[in-house]
């Protein structure tokens, strides 16, 4: 049975906050998962793709109670404990990788067959601790009582995600993005140089001055991408049948998660263009 998922909404800002009416959660780098087990164990994505056959280890360890369904994130650790979206999404494609796969719950929206998402998030959180002994692949996210911003700044420090505040109080909102549940997201802030742009679907190329480092497509506006277009024409280099080359005279301030594998920037955002 797939149940699809609550959805988060940004904090004001983007800043934590304190306030005890809100738990302070560590916002995982993974992929969303709905493990159910109502008619027998099975394992979706936030989209409705079923993925049990995938991850056959989850299902082997599997030991949620019959009729119960239970919100988590996927992720795989690196070699410090951190999450690493970049293994996750190997493992995700291909069983055969070595990655050590754990789902970490956070939530839970049925028990032994009852519907408990009318329940306060406290009590699920008390359900949910009753659902499952903790083994080598499956654990329970750990939470505080307000502390979000101290969360926020310790998670900031050791280049994690972000934090995660949910309502104390607040109920399961099935297939809805809530501001009950708000995220906060550790961004990297730097400067970088915009080195050309596609010629069909918007997206600026980014370079630190030697090397390319992807593509943003988010967080530029009308009046920034009309004002760019001007310029970029003045200082056209080469063109291919997908990208304009200019002149990398043009800085901007990009904020950030990081850099994938590959060294790119990962999933890089428009702040302001540097004057």
């Amino acid at each position: 049975m797939f149940v699809s998922p609550m959805l988060l909404e940004y904090t004001k800002d983007n800043k934590p906050f304190n306030d005890d009416n809100y738990i302070t959660e560590l916002k995982l780098d993974g992929i969303r998962l709905i493990v159910s087990n109502i008619d027998r164990p099975r394992l979706y994505t936030r989209h409705n793709n079923e993925i049990t056959a995938n991850f056959p280890e989850l299902i082997a360890s599997l030991s949620i109670p019959d009729g119960s369904v239970i919100d988590c994130e996927l992720i795989v650790s690196d070699i410090d404990g951190k999450p690493n979206f970049a293994a996750v999404m190997e493992r995700f494609k291909s069983n055969k990788s070595k990655h050590k796969v754990t789902a970490c719950a956070f939530d839970i929206i049925k028990y032994k067959n009852k519907d408990i998402t009318t329940l306060p998030l406290l009590e699920r959180k008390e359900l949910l601790d009753e659902s499952f002994i903790e083994n080598t692949h499956y654990t329970k996210s750990k939470f505080l009582v307000g502390k979000g911003i101290e969360y926020f700044n310790l998670v900031k420090q050791q280049g994690l995600e972000g934090t995660v505040q949910k309502l104390i109080g607040s109920k399961y909102e099935i297939g809805r993005r809530s501001s009950a549940w708000r995220k906060v997201i550790a961004y990297e802030v730097d400067e970088f140089f915009i080195a050309g742009y596609r010629k069909e679907d918007f997206g600026w190329l980014l370079s630190d001055g030697e090397r390319v480092l992807g593509v943003m497509e988010l967080g530029v506006g009308k009046p920034e991408r009309q004002a760019g277009f001007k310029v970029f024409q003045q200082l056209k280099t080469k063109e291919t049948n997908e990208m304009v080359y200019i002149q990398p005279l043009i800085k901007c301030i990009v904020k950030y998660r990081g850099y994938t594998k590959n060294n790119l920037l990962r999933l890089p955002v428009f702040e302001r263009f540097v004057l």
